[in-house]
């Protein structure tokens, strides 16, 4: 099902990855203790403007700052929107 959303200028669209439910020795992480991902899957990309051409492409797995972007909803999943400088690495 594709998306009805196309992101302005340099802006990108992230599918966020689930977030850890278990740590690597095994404990269960508890809902109200999970952490933000910080990496997701590139949905929707923008033209980008004159002077910044777009250098990530939608299906990219990538890693952004904790903070960056704003989170909305769409047909019932979690989204960022963030423009394409606070992306940090492509996967």
């Amino acid at each position: 099902m594709a998306l009805n959303i196309k992101p302005l200028s340099d802006r990108v669209l992230i599918e966020p990855a689930a977030a850890e439910t278990k740590t690597a020795s095994g404990i269960y992480i508890p809902e109200t203790a999970k952490e933000k991902p910080q990496k997701g899957k590139v949905v929707a990309v923008g033209k980008g403007t004159k002077k910044h051409e777009m250098t990530v492409k939608i299906g990219d797995e990538v890693l952004y700052g904790k903070y960056s972007g704003t989170e909305l909803k769409l047909e019932g999943k979690d989204y960022l929107i963030m423009r394409e400088d606070d992306i940090l690495a492509i996967v």
